[in-house]
């Protein structure tokens, strides 16, 4: 187990640094503890779409056998969004080992792709045919003013900056 872990360790100083000079001007990263690169946080506050003027931070850890395995990451603040579900779930293929559209996660990722890809769920919105909240899919593909007036509700009450 040792072994796995200075994998995961010398990985992440590399990642995490790369992260720093890469990260998309809409997001944020935190460490509570600077000595444990494999547990942050993410703050996304996006500047334009649907959910512009929120704030959403999501947690990020990254298991011990990464990059063998995706990071784990939770969605933190509570938003009505098709892909992102009540509990905090998220509905993003490279989060997943096996994704049938190909694009889920593979050794060659790195944790800036997974920032990348948690800041397109409010940018691009390209994949509701998988979506997790069932209920904000069909709101969005039947009455986008209806959707866009409870993603604004939610925003106010939730995502505050």
């Amino acid at each position: 187990a040792d072994k796995r872990i200075s994998i995961r360790e010398f990985l992440l100083v590399k990642e995490v640094q790369e992260l720093e000079q890469n990260l998309p001007s809409t997001c944020k990263i935190a460490f509570q503890d600077a000595n444990v690169l494999s547990d942050f946080t993410v703050s996304i506050t996006p500047n334009e779409g649907f959910w512009q003027g929120g704030r959403f931070k999501f947690s990020v850890q990254v298991p011990e056998e990464y990059n063998m395995a995706p990071p784990k990451v939770k969605c933190l603040t509570k938003l009505w969004h098709p892909n992102i579900n009540v509990e905090g779930d998220i509905c993003l293929s490279l989060l997943r080992l096996n994704s049938i559209d190909g694009l889920g996660w593979a050794p060659t990722r790195r944790l800036k792709d997974v920032i990348w890809g948690l800041n397109s769920l409010f940018t691009d919105l390209l994949n509701f045919e998988d979506p997790l909240n069932i209920e904000a899919a069909e709101q969005y593909s039947k009455d986008k003013e209806k959707f866009q007036a409870k993603v604004r509700e939610y925003v106010s009450a939730y995502a505050r900056r």
